[in-house]
């Protein structure tokens, strides 16, 4: 077992089940608090969403039980871990910004951020791509 394993499950295929709705099965399943315990990002436009635990969880058994659970079934959702990356991509990031604001925004604990070893701008699309020296400043 790794040492390392996402504080976050990504749930696929959840057309059928609302927001709220999933909430309260995520509640249900995991016997925590949203908003408390975990936080839920549902991302409609391709039918997911990232259920990310603030309480220290073995998230390699919760997604077991998803995996098991009758709801989960009959909504026919999937639950995976999110895996562990050293870059995310940063979108509608203002014309004015330069990399070094984007570095120390990222850089800043109270946004959950960590030591960033690169940002690329990409001014045409206003998104920058900003990589972590270490995959944990990236929740």
């Amino acid at each position: 077992k790794s040492a390392e394993t996402s504080p976050s499950v990504v749930f696929e295929n959840i057309q059928g089940c609302s927001p709220k709705c999933l909430r309260m099965l995520l509640e249900n399943i995991s016997g925590l608090t949203v908003d408390d315990d975990f936080t839920v990002e549902v991302i409609p436009e391709i039918n997911v969403a990232i259920a990310t635990f603030i309480k220290s969880i073995d998230t390699e058994e919760f997604v077991k039980k998803c995996s098991q659970n009758k709801r989960v079934k009959e909504f026919k959702m999937t639950a995976r871990l999110l895996e562990l990356t050293q870059s995310i991509k940063a979108e509608n990031i203002p014309d004015s910004i330069s990399t070094d604001y984007i570095t120390v925004y990222f850089e800043s604990a109270r946004n959950g951020g960590g030591s960033v070893s690169d940002v690329q701008l990409f001014p045409e699309e206003n998104s920058a791509i900003i990589t972590f020296c270490d995959h944990k400043g990236n929740a």
